[in-house]
C-alpha cells in the first residue's frame, strides 16, 4: 500500500505538471517578487552549482580549464503539494516579463498523485468541462412582418419578474376572506446573485457586491437582489435598511443564525426573501463546506463556533427527514417569524427527485418558490469526484419541473428559480434568455460575477481552482488580510454595476425581435431551437440545422 512517504519530489518532473512555469535567465533580476506572490509556494529562490570554462587566448599554450561557481536563480517545485495552479500572479507583479505559467500540451501525470496520505482531491470552481447545452440554443422566432417589431434602443422594456406565489385573483381574494392574508410577493430583477457566503467570500469581495448592489437599487432603480449564503451576515446589515435587497439562506448547518434571530426585534426592514437550502448543484447529496483554512476569528464570532475548525454542515437537515416534515417546520416556521410577510422558498440540487419536492409544493400555500441548481454550480469547497461526477443539468430538469407546472396549471402561481452553469462561457445574456425560456422566473448566478465583477482566474481547464484553501491569489475568496486587501471594494462594485448594465442591454437585443417588451418571456420554448435533434425531443424545443 503506497504511504505518503512513497511521493516524493522526485515522483514527477516539471514536464508531468499541468502547468509549467518558463522563466528567462537573461532578463530576471532576481528581485523575489514572484516567489513571494505565488500562493501555493510552487516556485522557489534555487541555488545552483555552475561549471565555467575558461578557455585561454587563441594560440597560446595553455589548455583550457574549468572552475565551478554559485549562481542563484528560480526554480519549479515539482513535489505535488506545490503543483503550479497557473494562476500567473508571477507574470503579474515581474517588473521584467521574465516568467510565466505555460498550459502543459501533454498529458499531466498530476492527477495520478493528487490524493496525498489518503485524502481525495478538495477544490472550489465548477466542473472541470466547458461544454454547454445553454450555449448551443439559439432564438429563432423573429418578428419581421408577423408582430410588431420593437427597437432594442428606444423601446421601454419590463425586465422585471415576481418572487413568491402568485395567486390567482378567485383565489387570492378567497384567502383573504379565509385568514385575512395572501402570499406574499416581491418585484425583483431577473438576474439574482447567488449564495456566496460571508466566509466563502472575502470581507472586502463581499462588501463589494453588497455595495453594487444597493447602487444597483438606489441610484439605477435594478430591483437586484444577493443571497447570503450559509454564514450568516454582518450584524450591521441585518440592521440597515439594505436588507430589503438581500435573501437570507438558512442550510443545515445553521451558521450564522443565532446573530439573524437576535437581530430580529432591530430590523428596520425585512428582508427581501427566505431560502432554505437542501442542495446545491456542484456537490448534490452533501452539505456546504468551509474548511479550517478560512474560519478565522471574524467568521468564527459570526457563525458561533470556535476559529480555526473546519465546518462541514450535514447533507440534510437534521430534524427533518421527509418531504411535508421539511414544508411544514421550515417554510411554516420561517414565514412565521417575519409575521407572514417574507417569501420562502427551499434550494434543491438538480436530480431526478425535484419533481417530487415541486408536487408537494405546490400543495403546500406557504411555499413561495422553488430554486433549483444545475451541475454546473460552482463552490468554495467541493470534493473534486462531485463536483466532476455527479448532479443533473440545469435545462432538462427545469423543463421538466416547468412543465409538470403547466399541466397542473399552476405556471404562473409558483416561480422556479435557476441556477447552475449560467455565463459558464460569457454569455450570460444568452444562457439566462434560454432558462427564462425553458421555464425560469429568475435566473441565479455566482461564479460568473466572481470573474466578471473581482477577476477570478479560475476557469473551467482547472487553473487556480483553489477557493477551498483561502489563498486566492486576487483576495476574493481568502481571509488572509494580506490577500483581501488586493481586492477594492469600490471596484468590485462598480463593475458589478457595469456587469448589470451590460446584461440588461443584451437581454433587450433577445427580447426586442420576439416582440416581448411587457413581460419577460417566461415558457416561450418555441422561441428557441437547436441542432441537435435528441436535446430538442427531449426539451420539447425546435430542432432546426
Amino acid at each position: 500500500m503506497p504511504t505518503d512517504a512513497a511521493i516524493t519530489p522526485s515522483t514527477l518532473s516539471q514536464r508531468d505538471l499541468p502547468w509549467q512555469i518558463h522563466w528567462d535567465v537573461k532578463t530576471c533580476t532576481l528581485c523575489g517578487r514572484c516567489t513571494a506572490v505565488c500562493p501555493v509556494n510552487a516556485i522557489e529562490l534555487g541555488t545552483f552549482r555552475k561549471r565555467n570554462i575558461v578557455v585561454p587566448f587563441v594560440g597560446g599554450r595553455e589548455k583550457p580549464t574549468s572552475n565551478f561557481g554559485v549562481y542563484h536563480g528560480i526554480r519549479q517545485r515539482t513535489d505535488p503539494g506545490y503543483a503550479c495552479i497557473g494562476c500567473s500572479m508571477c507574470n503579474l507583479v515581474c517588473p521584467n516579463n521574465s516568467i510565466a505559467a505555460i498550459k502543459s500540451e501533454s498529458m499531466d501525470m498530476l492527477r495520478f498523485h493528487r490524493d496525498r496520505g489518503g485524502q481525495p482531491r478538495t477544490r472550489g470552481g465548477r466542473r472541470n468541462r466547458g461544454d454547454s447545452v445553454l450555449d448551443q440554443m439559439k432564438f429563432m422566432r423573429i418578428s419581421m412582418l408577423t408582430d410588431p417589431a420593437l427597437d432594442a434602443g428606444r423601446h421601454e422594456f419590463e425586465l422585471r419578474t415576481l418572487l413568491g406565489r402568485v395567486l390567482p385573483p378567485a383565489k387570492a381574494l378567497a384567502s383573504w376572506k379565509a385568514n385575512g392574508w395572501t402570499p406574499p410577493v416581491r418585484e425583483i430583477h431577473p438576474l439574482m446573485i447567488g449564495s456566496m457566503s460571508f466566509g466563502a467570500l472575502s470581507p472586502n469581495m463581499w462588501e463589494g457586491l453588497q455595495m453594487g448592489v444597493a447602487y444597483l437599487n438606489e441610484e439605477l432603480g435594478m430591483p437586484v437582489r444577493i443571497c447570503t449564503g450559509e454564514g450568516g451576515c454582518p450584524p450591521r446589515l441585518l440592521r440597515s435598511r439594505f436588507l430589503k435587497y438581500v435573501i437570507l439562506q438558512i442550510a443545515s448547518g445553521y451558521f450564522g443564525w443565532d446573530e439573524i434571530i437576535h437581530a430580529l426585534p432591530e430590523m428596520k426592514e425585512d428582508p427581501c426573501a427566505v431560502e432554505i437550502k437542501y442542495g446545491q448543484g456542484a456537490k448534490p447529496g452533501d452539505g456546504g463546506l468551509l474548511q479550517w483554512h478560512k474560519v478565522n476569528k471574524l467568521i468564527a464570532a459570526i457563525r458561533g463556533v470556535p476559529p480555526g475548525v473546519s465546518l462541514p454542515s450535514p447533507p440534510t437537515h437534521q430534524t427533518k427527514y421527509s418531504i411535508e416534515e421539511a414544508v411544514a417546520k421550515m417554510i411554516q416556521s420561517m414565514s412565521m417569524a417575519w409575521g407572514f410577510r417574507v417569501p420562502v422558498y427551499p434550494k434543491i440540487s438538480a436530480s431526478s427527485t425535484s419533481l417530487a419536492v415541486l408536487n408537494n409544493l405546490t400543495r403546500n400555500p406557504y411555499a413561495s418558490g422553488l430554486a433549483i441548481d444545475g451541475e454546473d454550480g460552482g463552490t468554495g469547497a467541493a470534493y473534486n469526484v462531485s463536483m466532476d461526477h455527479m448532479g443533473h443539468p440545469i435545462a432538462s430538469n427545469l423543463r421538466d419541473c416547468y412543465l409538470n407546472l403547466v399541466r397542473l396549471g399552476q405556471q404562473n402561481e409558483l416561480p422556479l428559480i435557476a441556477g447552475g452553469g449560467a455565463g459558464k462561457n460569457g454569455n450570460l445574456a444568452a444562457n439566462a434568455a434560454a432558462l427564462i425560456m425553458l421555464g425560469a422566473s429568475v435566473v441565479q448566478i455566482g461564479k460568473y460575477i466572481m470573474q466578471a465583477g473581482a477577476g477570478c482566474l479560475g476557469t473551467e481547464g482547472d487553473r487556480c481552482n483553489i477557493c477551498n484553501i483561502g489563498r486566492c491569489p486576487k483576495g476574493i475568496t481568502s481571509q488572509d488580510p494580506r490577500l483581501y486587501r488586493r481586492l477594492d471594494p469600490e471596484k468590485v462594485a462598480e463593475r458589478v454595476v457595469d456587469v448589470y448594465v451590460g446584461f440588461d442591454t443584451e437581454i433587450r437585443k433577445i427580447l426586442a425581435p420576439l416582440g416581448r417588451s411587457t413581460s419577460l418571456p417566461i415558457g416561450m420554448s418555441d422561441a428557441l431551437g437547436i441542432a441537435d435533434k435528441a436535446v430538442a425531443d427531449r426539451l420539447a424545443i425546435k430542432y432546426a440545422v
